[in-house]
């Protein structure tokens, strides 16, 4: 059994979008701006090395699944929560005792198109999955090995 786990990082594509995620250096960035202490504490304790991304669209239409990415480094401190110049400011933040994380993630592959939300409603493979819950609006969210699975095989048939 693999150690391996998976998850779904949410962005707004007219922020950063897997296309962003793919131009930048090394196909790498941080994943700063995450201000929700639940995505957060995922982030801290459970994202290791390795592990899986599903790389979401949110607030586009439609939102979907872009692409696949890896988590490349272990959560450090998010240095824009220090920066009052920054969008993600946070004045409660100290730098001895930071309150936000980032982790770094890798873009791994690109889908042929997105996979979009409706058609994920529509895979009965995925009925649990928690992107798919009335009310789950995480922007850091595990995903099962089966539903990675799936998610994976419907992307990579996306062509089309």
């Amino acid at each position: 059994m693999s150690d391996r786990r998976y998850w779904l990082l949410k962005s707004e594509p007219d922020v950063f979008s897997f296309d962003d995620l793919w131009a930048a250096p090394k196909r790498t960035t941080g994943w700063d701006g995450v201000r929700n202490h639940q995505a957060r504490n995922f982030m801290r304790d459970d994202m290791r090395v390795g592990d899986g991304v599903l790389f979401y669209h949110s607030g586009a239409e439609p939102p979907g699944v872009a692409g696949l990415a890896e988590v490349v480094r272990t959560a450090y401190p998010d240095a824009t929560a220090l920066d009052p110049r920054h969008d993600h400011f946070d004045p409660k933040s100290k730098a001895e005792a930071p309150t936000w994380l980032q982790v770094d993630v890798r873009a791994v592959e690109r889908f042929p198109r997105l996979l979009s939300l409706p058609e994920l409603r529509a895979m009965p493979e995925l009925a649990g999955m928690e992107l798919l819950r009335r009310g789950s609006r995480l922007s850091v969210q595990p995903v099962r090995p089966a539903e990675w699975g799936a998610v994976c095989a419907a992307g990579r048939r996306a062509a089309g």
